[in-house]
């Protein structure tokens, strides 16, 4: 697929989610045995680890379509950089999904600010960006603005992505997705 075919697919698998119509493919014994030899995920998805975001259900994949990283507040940190370097560089994967969430937690502690402890307090630092330049302290606000840094920071940070995407290999889009309705915005 293409980049255009792979973010249509993300979008129809969306709409069977959010309109309670999931086709559950490609999660059988078969599939598993299928990829016993390896995997061909055709999209990244660097998300939030918060239970109620779970890129594999919101956009209706199986087994080995997605190549998903999960840590709160979606950041693109050393590891979760070095895991997407992977997938693009050895699996070939050409589309990225930075994809904040409403409501979320770690936004929220960053916006509250305080004295979380060193790990937390380590995480919540990388968010400080988005809060200082979304003008605003509306949660979701800061939450999309962080997504768009965070894809920012992909690209920066990377010589491997940014090979990737100037050669249009490789596509990164931020989405925000909408707790209630499981509706996934591309922003």
């Amino acid at each position: 697929m293409n980049q255009d075919e792979v973010l249509k697919r993300l979008k129809e698998g969306n709409e069977r989610f959010a309109s309670n119509n999931l086709n559950g493919n490609l999660q059988d014994d078969k599939r598993r045995s299928d990829l016993v030899g390896g995997q061909a995920p055709w999209a990244i998805v660097l998300s939030c680890a918060d239970s109620r975001v779970v890129p594999e259900v919101a956009f209706d994949t199986g087994l080995g379509e997605l190549f998903v990283l999960r840590v709160a507040g979606n950041i693109a940190n050393t590891d979760t950089i070095a895991s997407i370097e992977y997938a693009v560089a050895h699996l070939g994967t050409g589309v990225i999904v930075v994809m904040g969430h409403e409501s979320c937690g770690a936004v929220g502690a960053a916006l509250a600010g305080g004295d979380n402890g060193y790990n937390l307090n380590h995480l919540l630092a990388q968010i400080e960006p988005a809060k200082a330049q979304a003008g605003s302290t509306d949660v979701n606000v800061v939450v999309k603005k962080n997504a768009e840094l965070s894809a920012k920071d992909l690209y920066d940070r990377s010589s491997i992505i940014k090979g990737a995407v100037d050669g249009d290999k490789l596509k990164i889009v931020t989405a925000f997705y909408n707790l209630g309705s499981g509706k996934v915005d591309f922003l």
